[in-house]
């Protein structure tokens, strides 16, 4: 890139991976077999793309960035990777991903994973399009901030024993979707020297497995996630004055009457959502 005079685009989130017991992890944590199809998201110049081509049987890079494409589309070549498919678009505007592995909307990407060091800013929006997606991926594992990874999950469920008896964090609109649509973990966090450029905070390698929500029915889904945006309207608010409700539908459930919505797990609004549609 400085060969090139190239600037990062700021604003795309540009910070590139470069401790490579890091890029192990990432790769460990996808459980890698040769018949898996990737998509990854953001691959910059490629140090994550390369490992998974090795590996795998197809990998479609989407980025943003055309200098990018272009920066990885010549190191294809000179190492002779033919298995890496590079689509040069936001990977939020797609609506349909099957397109890019067989061309067609009618058909799906079958059993595919995300596996990505994604920008930053791409981060809720992104996890909740594909959980939220008719076609799955079997599997995520994203380079996220440690911060947004503690959010999703509870710090005792990360393998890092200087984290575990930590205090839980408050819950967000993203916590909730991801515990409602998937299991989660963190595998472990990383150091913002482990970038080019430096970010100002640190990361974490954060494992989501979607599986299939039992405890409402399909048709009932938006209108609890409509539910849940009530509840976070106005943050500093309590619940009940958000959702108009009086102190015993709280105290049903043994909430308390003065809880915000941040306080809540995705259980606590699974049951709120069934009592107030019985009532």
């Amino acid at each position: 890139m400085k060969n090139m005079k190239m600037k990062l685009i700021k604003h795309l989130g540009q910070n590139f991976l470069t401790d490579k017991d890091v890029l192990k992890k990432i790769i460990d944590a996808a459980d890698l077999k040769s018949s898996d199809i990737i998509l990854e998201i953001g691959p910059g110049t490629g140090i994550l793309t390369f490992e998974l081509a090795k590996r795998v049987k197809q990998v479609i890079a989407v980025e943003k960035d055309k200098r990018m494409c272009e920066i990885l589309e010549n190191e294809l070549n000179v190492r002779n990777v033919r298995n890496v498919k590079i689509i040069n678009k936001d990977i939020l505007k797609i609506e349909d991903v099957a397109r890019l592995y067989v061309g067609r909307a009618t058909s799906y990407i079958p059993n595919y994973k995300i596996v990505a060091n994604i920008p930053y800013y791409l981060t809720s929006p992104l996890i909740r399009k594909f959980l939220e997606a008719e076609n799955q991926p079997k599997l995520m594992v994203l380079m996220v901030q440690k911060e947004v990874a503690q959010r999703i999950c509870p710090p005792r469920r990360a393998r890092s024993s200087g984290e575990a008896g930590a205090k839980p964090p408050k819950m967000s609109l993203l916590s909730i979707a991801v515990q409602f649509y998937a299991e989660a973990e963190i595998i472990a966090y990383v150091s913002k020297n482990s970038f080019y450029p430096v970010p100002k905070v640190d990361s974490a390698i954060l494992k989501i497995e979607p599986r299939m929500n039992a405890n409402l029915e399909p048709n009932e889904r938006e209108l609890f996630f409509k539910l849940v945006k009530q509840g976070f309207s106005a943050k500093r608010k309590m619940l009940k004055n958000n959702l108009k409700i009086d102190d015993k539908i709280l105290e049903k459930i043994n909430l308390n009457p003065k809880i915000r919505a941040e306080g809540l797990s995705a259980g606590d609004w699974i049951k709120l959502f069934t009592l107030l549609k019985d009532a």
